[in-house]
């Protein structure tokens, strides 16, 4: 059996930049342990899977650890590939998936996404996070992830984690993030107990932070910067219930994945 497999830099205008996902397209599905190898072999920190049925494509994510419930980037990496390499007629489609269905469309020369919001909420200290991350936060929030606020975008960049500890918080992604400069918010992504340390460039993370900064700095429209070794950027729309997540994207290989498939 072979299965065509694209690599993708998300957020990203030229290669080597943004944050890179595998795509896979499927017939139908495998079984879950099959993807999660396919997924364990790719090393990146999301595969995205998808089948077409009726003008839908059915999308799923995986790390090289589990199944992810949400994730931008391989999302963004999914719609480059239907219309860059399979339908470039087409200009938007939808995607059904575990966290409901999701729009991507073109926009000028980038890839908008419409997202679920999930604005975060005051929580208690969890100081291995607090320790692993080794500065000291002006606040912390949750929502899906731990969100540790810092005064400065030089804080941010300059973390240096110690993932052993970050391992025994009670959060599987922790972002840490600050008031830019040149940008509206910078930010960073640890998610180690998912089987990845640093995610380069995470779109599901603007779903709670674009509805914290849009707060904070009173604006709707904001621009973002992962400040992970990377880099990537973003721009993203406070819309109330959901948000507009977009950003470029480019094509680093094609090619297939040889399976020995059980019938």
């Amino acid at each position: 059996m072979k299965v065509p497999i694209y690599q993708v830099d998300a957020f990203a205008g030229k290669p080597f930049q943004g944050n890179p996902a595998a795509v896979c397209l499927l017939d139908k599905w495998l079984d879950d342990e099959i993807l999660l190898c396919i997924a364990r072999e790719n090393n990146l920190s999301e595969t995205a899977f998808f089948v077409e049925k009726g003008g839908i494509y059915q999308l799923r994510w995986f790390s090289p650890k589990t199944e992810i419930d949400l994730c931008g980037h391989a999302t963004m990496a999914a719609a480059f590939v239907i219309f860059q390499q399979l339908n470039p007629r087409k200009d938007k489609l939808e995607f059904e998936t575990k966290s409901g269905n999701l729009k991507v469309w073109k926009e000028g020369g980038y890839f908008a996404m419409s997202f679920p919001s999930r604005p975060p909420v005051p929580c208690e200290r969890d100081e291995n996070i607090i320790n692993g991350l080794g500065s000291e936060p002006s606040a912390v929030y949750s929502a899906r992830d731990y969100v540790v606020v810092y005064d400065s975008p030089e804080t941010v960049e300059n973390l240096d984690p110690d993932f052993s500890l970050l391992t025994k918080g009670n959060w599987s992604g922790i972002i840490a993030t600050a008031e830019g400069t040149d940008v509206d918010f910078v930010s960073r992504y640890f998610a180690p107990s998912e089987g990845i340390p640093e995610d380069p460039v995470t779109g599901s993370a603007c779903c709670t932070l674009a509805p914290f900064w849009s707060e904070r700095l009173g604006k709707n429209n904001l621009r973002s910067k992962q400040v992970s070794s990377r880099t990537g950027k973003l721009f993203c729309e406070d819309l109330g219930d959901r948000i507009n997540i977009m950003g470029k994207a480019i094509l680093y290989l094609e090619g297939e994945i040889q399976l020995e498939v059980e019938s």
